[in-house]
């Protein structure tokens, strides 16, 4: 849908300029890039394995709010996957993009050709996605592999691990342009640790008080969490489209800002 949208939103020559700054994020590419890549990639794993599988034998199964009753893997696994393809994401749209941003100054030598700063945004994020994407194929098979979910789920679940990317990304980027020096960051930091550990990732949200979890409700990465789950175990049906109109909404809504920041920022 946002693939849908967005060249009528930026004319196709404006999605073809947008190309142009993810394929010099590609032609950039350092051979350590591969490592930080894969090592990306096993901090969920290895959540999965020690807290999904590990903890989960002495929990057992776990009755999800529709009456189906999956195992405790199979609940915490989903989780991990939306986190992961948040976590990908941000990594690309938050200190790389504010190191570009202000320090390089790449941006300001962009700007002299054609490319608007929207423009600009948007090839960062489809930059960003490329990493999140290779996390969220990966982790699905290995949830495949290891009997945690179908292979015609884990496809449908495919799309939807991807907008998850796209709305942590554009979030990222427009937090980013608010963002004064490299401390700033910790903030984020402990902000997403936060979401990490109350947005039903370990502990349905039916668990926490009632203030509490209206809060963890309202949190994009419990919409990311619930969607990804509700596909992975074949629950929730048509009130997943509340999940996927939240996260289009951020995606766009993080574009917008950060676009309009940039332009402030870099025309001054």
């Amino acid at each position: 849908m946002v693939s849908l949208v967005l060249p009528r939103l930026i004319g196709f020559e404006g999605a073809r300029r947008s190309v142009s700054v993810a394929e010099r994020n590609v032609a950039a590419l350092k051979s350590a890039y591969w490592v930080v890549l894969v090592s990306g990639f096993f901090e969920p794993l290895l959540y999965l394995l020690s807290i999904g599988v590990g903890v989960g034998a002495l929990i057992g199964d776990l009755t999800l709010p529709g009456g189906q009753v999956v195992t405790y893997a199979a609940f915490v696994a989903p989780a991990m996957l939306a986190s992961s393809a948040m976590s990908g994401a941000l990594s690309e749209t938050t200190f790389n993009f504010f190191g570009k941003m202000k320090y390089q100054k790449l941006y300001d030598g962009i700007l002299a050709t054609p490319v608007r700063p929207f423009e600009i945004a948007l090839g960062e994020l489809g930059w960003a996605m490329l990493r999140g994407t290779l996390y969220s194929g990966a982790f699905l098979a290995v949830m495949v592999a290891m009997d945690l979910t179908t292979p015609v789920r884990a496809l449908a679940a495919f799309p939807a691990a991807v907008l998850v990317g796209f709305a942590f990304g554009a979030l990222g980027m427009a937090l980013s342009t608010f963002m004064r020096s490299w401390q700033d960051f910790d903030l984020m930091g402990s902000a997403q640790f936060a979401l990490f550990l109350f947005s039903g990732t370990f502990v349905p949200a039916q668990g926490y008080p009632t203030v509490l979890r209206w809060l963890v409700e309202a949190s994009p990465l419990y919409r990311a969490v619930d969607l990804v789950r509700g596909i992975t175990t074949g629950t929730g049906g048509w009130l997943r489209m509340v999940d996927v109109l939240y996260l289009l909404a951020a995606t766009l809504v993080g574009l917008l800002v950060a676009s309009r920041r940039m332009g402030r920022m870099l025309y001054k």
